[in-house]
């Protein structure tokens, strides 16, 4: 793929480019994201791989030029890792077929990417339009992105976008462990533990068509993407993860059991010991009423050594 990256534009077209478009029930919106995308980049192979859908979406895909593939595990995660088996490309380009993102910025994602031998090009979404984002996607999207960027590292704004160019050598590594709609945070996770070469720019972003709907559901699917996050951290960094735990349950710990200890200490009340713990001769605490002294209340119960040996 080096070769073909250091040619200029106009010699790019011999390069192998593959669209790849999952989808499930987009019969509304799929001609028109296949005519734009294949408008935009003339060579590229656009490939629609249809995950159940109930209504024509590969009719009119096969319609517009798309060549058509299945995938019948639901989930998004599930069609990706499908696509990238079967296709085979020297670039990938990845998008949502519900004609939300801007087909003419492919060119200059697919550019930037041989130009500067990167690995991921992600399309940030801006949009000026309330109804783009669904009433909580914004500041989930914000949320999850602030965590990845804790964790990860912040080379990445938008974790979630589902418009991006990809490397062969990205595709052909990916593990692809998701199966819904937590992919798009693994592949920013995949590509920012790596250190690849990657890079993001703007692109433009719109609201659904009326009578489109979004299949993402906010709240179960914003629970799996964070439980996607705390996996891969438990995998890829186990020291950091498990310190979190550990710490939190100190933390947790010393919260309930230091005003435990300070109202037995302030009050002169002494907890009942196991009488084996007794036995050790373990020196308890003295506290302030010498009547309640854990060792004057417990010394005449026991024996002394020399006591012990004139009764045997």
């Amino acid at each position: 793929m080096s070769d073909n990256c250091d040619l200029t534009m106009a010699e790019q077209i011999e390069t192998r480019i593959a669209v790849l478009i999952p989808c499930y029930n987009e019969e509304l919106t799929i001609p028109k994201v296949v005519r734009d995308f294949r408008q935009a980049l003339p060579k590229a192979v656009v490939y629609v791989y249809d995950n159940n859908s109930r209504d024509r979406t590969c009719d009119v895909a096969r319609t517009a030029g798309a060549v058509i593939g299945f995938e019948n595990m639901q989930g998004k995660g599930n069609v990706i890792r499908r696509m990238f088996a079967d296709i085979e490309a020297d670039i990938y380009v990845i998008v949502d077929g519900d004609d939300t993102y801007d087909a003419a910025a492919a060119p200059r994602l697919v550019s930037l990417l041989c130009e500067n031998q990167l690995d991921m090009v992600n399309a940030r979404r801006m949009s000026d339009e309330r109804d783009a984002y669904r009433a909580g996607h914004r500041f989930g999207n914000k949320l999850l992105s602030g965590m990845i960027h804790v964790i990860f590292g912040d080379r990445c704004r938008d974790v979630l976008s589902g418009y991006r160019v990809l490397s062969r050598r990205f595709v052909k590594s990916f593990p692809a462990l998701t199966q819904g709609f937590d992919i798009e945070a693994e592949l920013t996770i995949h590509a920012l533990e790596l250190n690849m070469p990657i890079t993001e720019v703007d692109a433009a972003y719109k609201a659904r068509p009326e009578g489109s709907v979004s299949k993402l559901r906010t709240y179960r699917d914003g629970v799996r993407i964070c439980w996607t996050i705390f996996h891969l951290l438990k995998e890829e960094r186990p020291l950091r993860f498990f310190g979190i735990i550990f710490l939190t349950l100190a933390l947790f710990s010393a919260a309930i059991g230091v005003p435990i200890f300070m109202t037995y200490f302030e009050t002169g009340l002494v907890p009942r010991f196991p009488t084996a713990v007794l036995a050790t001769g373990m020196m308890l605490p003295e506290f302030h009423e010498p009547s309640l002294r854990p060792r004057a209340r417990y010394r005449d119960a026991w024996p002394s050594r020399s006591k012990a040996h004139a009764i045997s």
